[in-house]
């Protein structure tokens, strides 16, 4: 079992506005409720002690130092990163353990790798790749920073994304990385499909077994996501795993894969500017606050306590919800909506700043270290 401190998440951030009140909110704006994410931290943690397997959450949902500072100081044994820009403002911010989820591809990507190195000396720092093209750039970066870099092998493992897509091909590019003056293998990485954890659980131990026929050592395979946390089974061989949208939860979760609402840790607060049919409401959180995701989902997010608003279209600035005849609120002009948005990792990405809250209190407000950090 983890050892955990007793701390909570507001004790790892700096808050502004510690003063305000629920009137002061500017619409659109996000409010993260700590004690929900307090508990789905604890949640994914305890699952993770559950099954043996080490705890990497990953970042890219919420973007914040602090709570990747929480997470650590709850028993995570690292983070993970989609990007290189989250990559830089992390270690900035003291992260010093991550595996950074995303191909490097380019000189300049390269150039900004060996510097972050160098930057950081005491950073553990470890890349993916999916092909032997990549294998040069990084031990080039590797050797100029003096850091022999780990690399993971990523694998396609059912998801249709990165990743080399067979067992066969995984053990070659893995004898490949052992085999280069400047970087080690890390081990094996994947991303199954949501909801496809289960079906994906040969590739890996299969393509293990090949890189040990091959006399490479396999330290460690990482699988992840958030949508299998509903799930015991699948785990058998993993060592690690990294789960990001967990830590708020949303929509898509609740909808598709058995999430309870009560876990949904931030929400868009939306004011209503427009009234001009009984049947339409329109709110001021459009494609820039709640991002054009569906999903699969009929409407673009979950009005908190009405089930019979829908929705239905987003533009830039502007949300159209469609109303029943007979809506369960009675809309005006003015009033503020709280909605669970169909994917909460790009709607972090779309504010600079955070409402935090516990208990129905304000807490006051948190940047959102990595907001932008696409690059």
């Amino acid at each position: 079992m983890t050892k955990r401190m007793n701390v909570k998440p507001e004790d790892f951030l700096t808050l502004t506005q510690t003063g305000a009140d629920w009137r002061d909110l500017d619409t659109p704006c996000i409010v993260i409720d700590l004690a929900r994410v307090e508990k789905n931290v604890a949640d994914l943690q305890a699952y993770c002690d559950r099954h043996q397997v080490k705890n990497r959450p990953h970042i890219k949902t919420h973007k914040i130092v602090g709570l990747a500072q929480y997470q650590m100081a709850m028993g995570a044994v690292g983070i993970c990163v989609q990007k290189l820009g989250e990559a830089e403002i992390m270690a900035a911010g003291g992260l010093r353990d991550m595996i950074l989820a995303f191909n490097l591809v380019g000189a300049v990507k390269l150039r900004r790798l060996t510097d972050l190195l160098q930057k950081y000396p005491d950073l553990r720092l470890a890349v993916v790749a999916d092909h032997a093209a990549m294998l040069d750039g990084l031990a080039a970066a590797a050797q100029a920073a003096n850091y022999p870099l780990p690399v993971w092998v990523e694998c396609d493992s059912g998801h249709g994304r990165n990743g080399v897509t067979s067992p066969a091909a995984a053990a070659e590019l893995a004898a490949r990385i052992a085999a280069m003056p400047g970087l080690s293998l890390a081990g094996l990485f994947t991303y199954p499909a949501a909801g496809g954890r289960v079906a994906t659980a040969k590739f890996l131990p299969e393509a293990k077994q090949l890189c040990q026929a091959r006399g490479v050592a396999v330290p460690v395979v990482s699988s992840g996501g958030s949508p299998d946390l509903t799930r015991e089974e699948g785990l058998k061989g993993i060592d690690e795993y990294r789960a990001g949208t967990s830590i708020y939860y949303d929509r898509a979760h609740i909808d598709r894969f058995g999430v309870s609402p009560d876990q949904a840790a931030l929400t868009v607060h939306a004011t209503i500017v427009s009234r001009p049919t009984p049947g339409r409401a329109i709110i001021d959180a459009g494609s820039k606050s709640l991002t054009s995701d569906l999903f699969g989902l009929s409407g673009f997010g979950r009005v908190v306590g009405d089930d019979s608003a829908v929705i239905a279209r987003l533009d830039e600035e502007h949300g159209v919800i469609t109303l029943s005849d007979t809506p369960a609120l009675p809309y005006q002009i003015g009033d503020v909506l709280r909605i669970i948005p169909n994917h909460v990792c790009p709607v972090s990405n779309l504010f600079a700043r955070a409402w935090v809250a516990r208990a129905g209190k304000l807490l006051g407000q948190v940047a959102i270290d990595a907001r932008g950090r696409v690059d």
